[in-house]
Protein backbone atom coordinates (compact mmCIF):
# COMPACT_ATOMS: atom_id res chain seq x y z
CA UNK A 1 0.00 0.00 0.00
CA UNK A 2 1.08 3.80 -0.50
CA UNK A 3 2.00 5.95 2.38
CA UNK A 4 0.87 9.38 2.83
CA UNK A 5 4.10 10.90 2.12
CA UNK A 6 5.28 8.77 -1.39
CA UNK A 7 6.71 11.28 -3.61
CA UNK A 8 7.82 13.60 -1.20
CA UNK A 9 11.94 14.17 -0.85
CA UNK A 10 13.37 15.02 2.29
CA UNK A 11 17.44 16.38 2.44
CA UNK A 12 18.21 15.20 6.20
CA UNK A 13 21.43 17.09 7.70
CA UNK A 14 20.12 16.08 11.01
CA UNK A 15 22.09 14.82 13.55
CA UNK A 16 21.97 13.50 17.56
CA UNK A 17 18.17 13.20 18.52
CA UNK A 18 15.65 15.60 17.89
CA UNK A 19 16.32 16.18 13.96
CA UNK A 20 16.86 12.44 13.37
CA UNK A 21 13.90 11.75 15.02
CA UNK A 22 11.38 14.25 13.05
CA UNK A 23 13.01 13.10 9.57
CA UNK A 24 12.42 9.26 10.73
CA UNK A 25 8.81 10.43 11.51
CA UNK A 26 8.27 11.84 7.83
CA UNK A 27 10.17 8.80 6.22
CA UNK A 28 7.69 6.29 8.47
CA UNK A 29 4.96 8.19 6.58
CA UNK A 30 6.62 7.68 2.95
CA UNK A 31 8.98 10.49 2.33
CA UNK A 32 12.44 9.28 0.79
CA UNK A 33 15.22 10.95 2.95
CA UNK A 34 18.23 11.32 1.95
CA UNK A 35 20.79 11.64 4.95
CA UNK A 36 23.74 14.28 3.94
CA UNK A 37 26.53 13.20 5.83
CA UNK A 38 29.91 14.50 6.08
CA UNK A 39 32.55 12.45 4.62
CA UNK A 40 35.21 9.65 6.81
CA UNK A 41 32.87 9.56 9.76
CA UNK A 42 29.59 10.61 8.58
CA UNK A 43 26.73 11.95 11.22
CA UNK A 44 28.34 11.91 14.95
CA UNK A 45 25.83 8.69 16.06
CA UNK A 46 27.06 6.22 13.57
CA UNK A 47 29.55 6.12 16.53
CA UNK A 48 26.99 5.76 19.70
CA UNK A 49 27.15 2.50 20.76
CA UNK A 50 28.47 1.06 17.13
CA UNK A 51 30.95 -1.36 18.97
CA UNK A 52 28.52 -2.15 22.19
CA UNK A 53 28.45 -5.53 22.47
CA UNK A 54 24.53 -5.56 23.49
CA UNK A 55 23.34 -2.74 21.88
CA UNK A 56 24.96 -2.79 18.32
CA UNK A 57 24.32 -4.53 15.01
CA UNK A 58 26.39 -4.23 11.67
CA UNK A 59 28.50 -1.68 12.82
CA UNK A 60 25.62 0.51 13.81
CA UNK A 61 24.33 1.28 17.41
CA UNK A 62 20.67 0.57 18.21
CA UNK A 63 20.73 5.17 18.75
CA UNK A 64 21.52 5.31 14.89
CA UNK A 65 20.37 2.40 13.02
CA UNK A 66 16.10 3.18 14.99
CA UNK A 67 16.76 6.53 13.82
CA UNK A 68 17.91 6.39 10.30
CA UNK A 69 15.72 2.98 9.10
CA UNK A 70 14.43 3.70 5.65
CA UNK A 71 17.11 6.45 4.92
CA UNK A 72 19.31 6.65 1.95
CA UNK A 73 23.34 7.97 2.59
CA UNK A 74 24.74 10.27 0.50
CA UNK A 75 28.68 11.49 1.81
CA UNK A 76 28.83 15.54 0.31
CA UNK A 77 31.32 17.97 1.60
CA UNK A 78 29.33 20.84 2.25
CA UNK A 79 32.41 22.77 3.32
CA UNK A 80 33.74 22.67 -0.25
CA UNK A 81 32.50 24.84 -2.98
CA UNK A 82 31.95 21.42 -5.22
CA UNK A 83 29.93 19.51 -2.78
CA UNK A 84 27.35 22.63 -2.03
CA UNK A 85 27.43 22.48 -5.85
CA UNK A 86 25.89 18.91 -5.50
CA UNK A 87 23.72 19.91 -2.80
CA UNK A 88 21.86 22.36 -4.30
CA UNK A 89 21.59 19.83 -7.49
CA UNK A 90 19.70 17.68 -5.35
CA UNK A 91 17.55 20.73 -3.77
CA UNK A 92 16.01 21.34 -7.33
CA UNK A 93 14.88 17.74 -6.84
CA UNK A 94 13.94 18.19 -3.04
CA UNK A 95 10.79 18.67 -1.33
CA UNK A 96 12.41 19.50 2.31
CA UNK A 97 15.31 20.47 4.02
CA UNK A 98 15.59 19.31 7.73
CA UNK A 99 18.02 20.46 10.02
CA UNK A 100 19.11 20.63 13.44
CA UNK A 101 22.20 22.62 13.64
CA UNK A 102 22.73 25.32 15.86
CA UNK A 103 21.17 29.10 15.03
CA UNK A 104 23.41 30.42 11.78
CA UNK A 105 24.68 27.68 10.73
CA UNK A 106 23.13 27.44 7.79
CA UNK A 107 23.58 30.78 6.87
CA UNK A 108 27.49 30.15 7.26
CA UNK A 109 27.45 27.06 5.30
CA UNK A 110 25.78 28.95 2.31
CA UNK A 111 22.88 26.51 2.28
CA UNK A 112 20.14 28.60 4.44
CA UNK A 113 16.72 29.50 3.29
CA UNK A 114 17.13 32.52 1.07
CA UNK A 115 19.26 31.24 -0.78
CA UNK A 116 18.13 27.42 -1.50
CA UNK A 117 14.49 29.13 -2.53
CA UNK A 118 16.09 31.59 -5.23
CA UNK A 119 17.13 27.83 -6.97
CA UNK A 120 13.77 26.09 -5.88
CA UNK A 121 11.40 28.49 -4.28
CA UNK A 122 9.11 25.59 -3.70
CA UNK A 123 11.58 24.20 -1.48
CA UNK A 124 10.52 23.70 2.42
CA UNK A 125 13.07 24.08 4.92
CA UNK A 126 12.59 23.45 8.72
CA UNK A 127 15.29 24.25 11.60
CA UNK A 128 14.90 22.76 14.96
CA UNK A 129 17.20 24.56 17.87
CA UNK A 130 17.88 24.83 21.30
CA UNK A 131 16.05 28.21 21.37
CA UNK A 132 14.64 29.47 17.96
CA UNK A 133 15.81 32.02 15.40
CA UNK A 134 14.79 34.84 16.66
CA UNK A 135 15.41 36.84 20.27
CA UNK A 136 18.43 37.45 22.37
CA UNK A 137 19.63 33.77 23.45
CA UNK A 138 19.74 32.22 19.73
CA UNK A 139 23.49 31.14 20.02
CA UNK A 140 23.02 29.55 23.49
CA UNK A 141 24.15 25.49 23.20
CA UNK A 142 21.17 23.26 24.46
CA UNK A 143 20.54 19.74 24.33
CA UNK A 144 17.34 17.91 25.53
CA UNK A 145 17.78 18.24 29.68
CA UNK A 146 18.82 21.95 29.33
CA UNK A 147 15.63 23.05 27.72
CA UNK A 148 13.20 20.46 29.98
CA UNK A 149 14.73 22.18 33.06
CA UNK A 150 14.01 25.82 31.33
CA UNK A 151 10.85 25.24 30.63
CA UNK A 152 9.35 24.49 33.91
CA UNK A 153 8.37 20.62 33.36
CA UNK A 154 11.32 19.20 35.52
CA UNK A 155 10.11 21.29 37.99
CA UNK A 156 6.64 19.64 38.70
CA UNK A 157 8.46 16.15 38.29
CA UNK A 158 9.39 14.43 41.29
CA UNK A 159 8.32 13.73 44.68
CA UNK A 160 7.27 16.82 46.78
CA UNK A 161 10.77 16.31 49.22
CA UNK A 162 13.05 15.84 46.61
CA UNK A 163 15.10 17.36 43.75
CA UNK A 164 13.43 18.02 40.22
CA UNK A 165 13.55 15.23 37.75
CA UNK A 166 13.80 15.50 34.11
CA UNK A 167 11.53 12.94 32.19
CA UNK A 168 13.05 9.54 31.69
CA UNK A 169 11.81 9.86 28.00
CA UNK A 170 13.85 13.16 26.27
CA UNK A 171 11.10 15.32 25.84
CA UNK A 172 13.11 17.89 24.95
CA UNK A 173 15.18 16.66 21.76
CA UNK A 174 11.61 14.34 20.68
CA UNK A 175 9.60 17.23 21.27
CA UNK A 176 11.35 19.08 18.97
CA UNK A 177 11.80 16.41 16.51
CA UNK A 178 7.86 16.04 16.46
CA UNK A 179 7.17 19.35 15.81
CA UNK A 180 9.19 20.04 13.44
CA UNK A 181 7.84 16.99 11.34
CA UNK A 182 4.39 18.54 12.12
CA UNK A 183 5.98 22.09 10.73
CA UNK A 184 7.00 20.96 7.37
CA UNK A 185 3.06 18.48 6.81
CA UNK A 186 2.06 22.71 7.53
CA UNK A 187 4.25 24.13 5.28
CA UNK A 188 3.38 21.30 2.36
CA UNK A 189 0.26 21.83 2.59
CA UNK A 190 0.53 25.89 2.55
CA UNK A 191 2.45 24.73 -0.65
CA UNK A 192 -0.26 23.22 -2.10
CA UNK A 193 -2.33 26.67 -2.26
CA UNK A 194 0.52 29.23 -2.82
CA UNK A 195 2.94 27.25 -4.82
CA UNK A 196 5.96 28.37 -3.00
CA UNK A 197 7.85 27.10 0.24
CA UNK A 198 8.71 28.46 3.39
CA UNK A 199 10.92 28.23 6.18
CA UNK A 200 10.00 26.25 9.38
CA UNK A 201 11.47 27.60 12.72
CA UNK A 202 11.20 25.25 15.68
CA UNK A 203 12.35 26.45 19.52
CA UNK A 204 13.16 23.19 21.79
CA UNK A 205 12.23 25.52 24.66
CA UNK A 206 9.14 26.83 22.71
CA UNK A 207 7.68 23.40 22.57
CA UNK A 208 8.51 22.89 26.22
CA UNK A 209 6.58 26.26 27.24
CA UNK A 210 3.85 24.93 24.62
CA UNK A 211 3.79 21.07 26.53
CA UNK A 212 2.85 23.11 29.53
CA UNK A 213 -0.84 23.84 28.29
CA UNK A 214 -3.47 24.36 31.03
CA UNK A 215 -1.11 24.25 33.69
CA UNK A 216 0.40 27.35 32.32
CA UNK A 217 -2.35 29.40 31.88
CA UNK A 218 -3.87 28.43 35.45
CA UNK A 219 -0.19 30.06 36.15
CA UNK A 220 -1.10 33.14 34.85
CA UNK A 221 -4.49 33.55 35.91
CA UNK A 222 -3.53 33.27 39.59
CA UNK A 223 0.06 33.32 40.11
CA UNK A 224 0.38 30.14 41.71
CA UNK A 225 3.49 28.30 40.73
CA UNK A 226 2.84 24.82 40.69
CA UNK A 227 4.87 22.13 42.74
CA UNK A 228 6.14 18.55 42.70
CA UNK A 229 2.90 16.15 43.68
CA UNK A 230 4.74 13.26 42.60
CA UNK A 231 2.39 11.16 40.81
CA UNK A 232 -0.70 12.37 41.98
CA UNK A 233 -2.95 14.97 40.58
CA UNK A 234 -4.13 18.63 41.69
CA UNK A 235 -7.51 18.31 41.38
CA UNK A 236 -8.91 13.75 40.90
CA UNK A 237 -8.27 11.77 44.03
CA UNK A 238 -7.80 8.74 43.81
CA UNK A 239 -5.20 9.26 41.17
CA UNK A 240 -1.95 7.94 41.97
CA UNK A 241 0.37 5.04 41.98
CA UNK A 242 0.04 2.31 44.37
CA UNK A 243 2.16 -0.54 45.56
CA UNK A 244 0.59 -4.01 45.68
CA UNK A 245 2.34 -7.11 46.73
CA UNK A 246 4.29 -7.72 43.22
CA UNK A 247 4.56 -4.08 41.63
CA UNK A 248 2.82 -1.19 41.20
CA UNK A 249 -0.33 0.03 39.48
CA UNK A 250 -2.48 3.22 38.65
CA UNK A 251 -5.75 3.93 39.27
CA UNK A 252 -7.39 7.25 37.93
CA UNK A 253 -10.54 7.87 38.90
CA UNK A 254 -11.54 11.04 36.90
CA UNK A 255 -14.77 12.50 38.76
CA UNK A 256 -17.56 11.24 40.97
CA UNK A 257 -18.55 8.37 39.20
CA UNK A 258 -15.58 6.58 38.64
CA UNK A 259 -14.86 6.72 42.66
CA UNK A 260 -18.00 5.37 43.42
CA UNK A 261 -17.30 2.26 41.26
CA UNK A 262 -14.09 2.52 42.81
CA UNK A 263 -15.53 1.18 46.07
CA UNK A 264 -17.13 -1.65 44.65
CA UNK A 265 -13.69 -2.49 44.29
CA UNK A 266 -11.91 -1.70 47.62
CA UNK A 267 -14.61 -1.37 49.58
CA UNK A 268 -13.31 -0.18 53.10
CA UNK A 269 -15.59 1.67 55.51
CA UNK A 270 -12.93 4.43 55.82
CA UNK A 271 -14.02 5.59 52.03
CA UNK A 272 -17.38 5.25 52.58
CA UNK A 273 -18.25 8.21 53.89
CA UNK A 274 -21.05 10.25 52.37
CA UNK A 275 -18.63 13.41 52.00
CA UNK A 276 -16.43 11.44 50.07
CA UNK A 277 -18.80 11.20 47.09
CA UNK A 278 -17.78 14.30 46.30
CA UNK A 279 -14.08 15.15 44.79
CA UNK A 280 -13.58 18.46 46.95
CA UNK A 281 -14.45 15.98 50.22
CA UNK A 282 -11.85 13.33 48.89
CA UNK A 283 -9.28 16.01 47.72
CA UNK A 284 -9.03 17.62 51.20
CA UNK A 285 -8.24 13.69 52.79
CA UNK A 286 -6.38 12.33 49.45
CA UNK A 287 -3.52 11.63 52.11
CA UNK A 288 -5.67 9.77 54.18
CA UNK A 289 -7.32 8.01 51.26
CA UNK A 290 -4.28 7.21 49.44
CA UNK A 291 -3.16 5.68 52.47
CA UNK A 292 -6.52 3.08 52.88
CA UNK A 293 -5.82 2.08 49.44
CA UNK A 294 -2.18 1.95 49.77
CA UNK A 295 -2.98 -0.70 52.86
CA UNK A 296 -5.55 -2.87 51.04
CA UNK A 297 -3.75 -3.12 47.66
CA UNK A 298 -0.60 -4.09 49.26
CA UNK A 299 -2.20 -7.67 49.81
CA UNK A 300 -2.52 -8.67 46.58
CA UNK A 301 -0.45 -9.10 43.35
CA UNK A 302 -0.93 -6.29 40.47
CA UNK A 303 -3.19 -8.91 38.41
CA UNK A 304 -5.91 -9.95 40.80
CA UNK A 305 -6.28 -5.77 41.39
CA UNK A 306 -6.24 -4.81 37.56
CA UNK A 307 -8.69 -7.74 36.98
CA UNK A 308 -11.37 -6.40 39.54
CA UNK A 309 -10.83 -3.07 38.66
CA UNK A 310 -10.96 -3.21 34.62
CA UNK A 311 -14.10 -5.57 35.60
CA UNK A 312 -15.50 -2.47 37.60
CA UNK A 313 -14.47 -0.32 34.82
CA UNK A 314 -12.60 1.93 36.52
CA UNK A 315 -9.58 3.57 34.69
CA UNK A 316 -6.32 1.78 35.64
CA UNK A 317 -3.11 -0.19 34.16
CA UNK A 318 0.19 -1.58 35.38
CA UNK A 319 3.44 0.45 35.34
CA UNK A 320 5.60 -1.46 32.80
CA UNK A 321 8.89 -2.07 32.24
CA UNK A 322 10.40 -1.66 28.83
CA UNK A 323 9.83 -5.70 28.55
CA UNK A 324 5.75 -5.69 29.98
CA UNK A 325 5.26 -2.72 27.85
CA UNK A 326 6.91 -3.92 24.33
CA UNK A 327 5.09 -7.39 24.79
CA UNK A 328 1.90 -6.01 25.89
CA UNK A 329 -0.71 -7.37 23.50
CA UNK A 330 -2.80 -4.29 22.57
CA UNK A 331 0.98 -3.00 21.66
CA UNK A 332 1.74 -5.93 19.31
CA UNK A 333 -1.74 -5.86 18.08
CA UNK A 334 -1.35 -1.84 17.35
CA UNK A 335 1.96 -3.08 15.05
CA UNK A 336 4.08 -1.07 17.32
CA UNK A 337 7.03 -3.37 17.86
CA UNK A 338 8.23 -3.58 13.76
CA UNK A 339 11.30 -5.66 12.03
CA UNK A 340 13.41 -3.64 10.25
CA UNK A 341 16.02 -5.17 8.11
CA UNK A 342 19.89 -5.20 8.53
CA UNK A 343 22.34 -4.62 5.80
CA UNK A 344 23.74 -7.39 6.91
CA UNK A 345 20.43 -9.51 6.33
CA UNK A 346 19.59 -9.79 9.87
CA UNK A 347 16.64 -7.86 11.33
CA UNK A 348 15.68 -6.08 14.58
CA UNK A 349 12.95 -5.40 16.19
CA UNK A 350 12.03 -2.04 17.05
CA UNK A 351 8.70 0.55 18.02
CA UNK A 352 6.65 1.43 14.99
CA UNK A 353 4.61 4.14 14.19
CA UNK A 354 2.14 5.17 16.22
CA UNK A 355 -0.16 6.66 13.16
CA UNK A 356 -2.63 4.66 11.44
CA UNK A 357 -4.24 5.20 8.25
CA UNK A 358 -6.84 4.03 6.90
CA UNK A 359 -5.80 3.48 3.44
CA UNK A 360 -2.22 2.37 3.92
CA UNK A 361 -0.87 -0.32 6.04
CA UNK A 362 2.17 -0.69 8.23
CA UNK A 363 4.93 -0.13 5.91
CA UNK A 364 7.65 -2.03 4.41
CA UNK A 365 11.11 -0.77 6.44
CA UNK A 366 14.21 -0.50 4.57
CA UNK A 367 17.54 -1.10 6.40
CA UNK A 368 19.39 1.85 7.69
CA UNK A 369 22.04 2.93 5.64
CA UNK A 370 25.78 2.17 5.71
CA UNK A 371 28.01 5.41 5.14
CA UNK A 372 27.70 6.97 1.65
CA UNK A 373 25.92 3.63 0.34
CA UNK A 374 23.81 5.85 -1.79
CA UNK A 375 26.06 8.60 -3.04
CA UNK A 376 26.79 7.27 -6.68
CA UNK A 377 23.20 6.25 -6.70
CA UNK A 378 21.57 9.50 -6.09
CA UNK A 379 23.78 11.43 -7.77
CA UNK A 380 23.18 9.38 -11.41
CA UNK A 381 19.98 8.64 -10.96
CA UNK A 382 18.00 11.67 -9.46
CA UNK A 383 20.58 13.87 -10.81
CA UNK A 384 21.77 12.38 -13.90
CA UNK A 385 25.62 12.65 -13.50
CA UNK A 386 27.60 10.80 -15.72
CA UNK A 387 30.61 8.14 -14.34
CA UNK A 388 33.05 10.90 -15.22
CA UNK A 389 31.16 13.34 -13.24
CA UNK A 390 31.03 11.10 -9.90
CA UNK A 391 34.57 10.01 -10.58
CA UNK A 392 36.19 13.63 -10.65
CA UNK A 393 33.91 14.73 -7.29
CA UNK A 394 35.31 11.98 -5.48
CA UNK A 395 38.50 12.64 -6.32
CA UNK A 396 38.54 15.84 -5.29
CA UNK A 397 36.46 14.67 -2.21
CA UNK A 398 33.81 16.86 -2.83
CA UNK A 399 31.75 13.33 -2.14
CA UNK A 400 32.81 9.80 -1.00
Amino acid sequence: MSQPLEGITVLDLTHMLSGPYGTMTLTDLGARTIKIEPPDRGEGTRELLAQHPDYSRDGMGAYFMTLNRSKESVCIDLKSDEGRTVFYDLVKKADVVFDNFGAGVMQRLGIDHATLAAINPRIITCSVTGFGETGPDTQRPAFDQVVQGMGGGMSITGMPDSVPVRGGIPIGDLGGGIFGAMGVLAALQGRERSGHGQHVDVSMLDVQISLLTYMATMHLMSGHVPERIGNSHFVHVPYNTFPTQDGHIIIACIGDAFFERFLAVVDREELRAPKYLKQPARYADRLLIENVIHEELIHHPSAYWLDKLRAARVPCGPVNDFAQALNDRQVLARDMVVEVPLPGGDTVRMPGIPMKFSTSGTPTFKAPPLLGHDTENVLANLLGYDQLHIASLRESRAIA
